[in-house]
């Protein structure tokens, strides 16, 4: 891994698609001009809307929205995690439910990774959040790391920052830095957001960059905002505001994951698998 910037976009995406793609560009330009060399957007960054509509909002990868985000990589010369969408059944059919995936492309706009979310948020908070996400989506099984000139990068989703066996799966296979777009709830949020991607990052002494949405969204609940960048010793690098749009940026030093891994070699100090 080599020390770079990079830059989490925090956005409130809404039922146009149109709007949230150019906001998106706007954020990802922003943050490349700051010289992120790594940028992420959120979770289904490009379309939130009624959930009625989520098979017809869904999308082939490659696609317009993969389209897009694939040419703004090239044409910034960055690496660029396009938050998630979702995507058409593959194969493709009607009666299929979408997968919530996330892509990652390279400085020449090439695909080096996609992910499909495996652990869909099914809750049921009376009176605060009620969720039945698998009802809309077909879950992932695969676990995904890219190596890059920045360093090998896995990716997560959102409620998958519950579930720590993956993040050991991701280490296992190499990751130096976890990206985990997210559409993390108010109400959760304020009570795990930090704790569980702090954890993450101590655990499997990796870099964590979390964008997040904020604010009120169409399904009658608000997101958390405070997207995150946490190093591997668990410090919070960087945060994002309650409820505004924002481009958090902080330097990946690769001598700080180094030295953690070096004093405190707990990956190596396993003893069951």
């Amino acid at each position: 891994m080599r020390s770079f910037l990079v830059a989490a976009v925090q956005v409130k995406s809404g039922p146009d698609k149109g709007d949230n793609l150019e906001k998106a560009c706007t954020w990802v330009r922003a943050a490349a001009s700051q010289g992120a060399d790594l940028v992420a957007l959120p979770e289904v960054f490009s379309w939130r809307g009624a959930p009625e509509r989520s098979g017809s909002e869904a999308e082939p990868i490659p696609g317009r929205t993969t389209d897009l985000m694939s040419g703004l990589a090239r044409e910034l010369g960055i690496h660029l995690v396009a938050g998630s969408i979702l995507e058409q059944g593959v194969p493709a059919s009607p009666h299929d439910l979408p997968f919530n995936t996330t892509t990652l492309f390279g400085p020449d706009g090439s695909l080096l990774a996609l992910y499909r979310k495996i652990h869909l948020f099914d809750v049921d908070l009376p009176g605060k959040v009620t969720v039945r996400e698998s009802a809309l989506r077909r879950a992932g099984d695969e676990v995904v790391t890219a190596r890059t000139a920045l360093g090998t990068i896995g990716l997560a989703v959102c409620y998958d920052l519950r579930f720590p066996e993956l993040f050991r799966r991701l280490a296992d296979a190499g990751a130096e830095i976890v990206v985990m777009p997210s559409a993390f709830t108010r109400t959760t949020g304020q009570a795990h957001w930090e704790p569980l991607v702090r954890a993450r990052a101590i655990e499997n002494q990796c870099f964590m960059v979390a964008p997040n949405q904020f604010g009120a969204g169409p399904h009658g609940f608000a997101d958390y905002g405070n997207s995150l960048v946490v190093d591997p010793w668990g410090e919070v690098i960087a945060r994002g505001p309650d409820d505004d749009a924002a481009v958090v940026s902080a330097r990946l030093d690769a001598g700080v994951l180094e030295r953690v891994r070096r004093e405190l070699p707990s990956l190596r100090h396993r003893r069951l698998a």
